[in-house]
């Protein structure tokens, strides 16, 4: 009903249009990739913590979370 996707954009505002969409999209990819990395690091750091076994339960728990930033990045 109010959906964004039903307006058309008017052809004097579409360069602004599209150079937004390309910033959005653009932004979108660095967060995910971002996110990934940064995921990706935890986990490495969480099992390199884990390897110690006084600090077990803290690097199974950093590398849950960088498990779970990653699967977040992907999907």
């Amino acid at each position: 009903m109010g959906d964004s996707r039903d307006k058309r954009v008017p052809l004097l505002l579409w360069p602004f249009y599209g150079l937004w969409r390309l910033v959005t999209f653009i932004l979108n990819v660095v967060g995910r990739l971002v996110c990934a990395l940064l995921g990706l690091g935890l986990m490495v750091t969480g099992m390199a913590v884990a390897m110690s076994i006084i600090a077990l339960p803290i690097g199974i728990a950093l590398s849950a979370f960088g498990f779970l930033l990653l699967a977040r990045a992907l999907f």
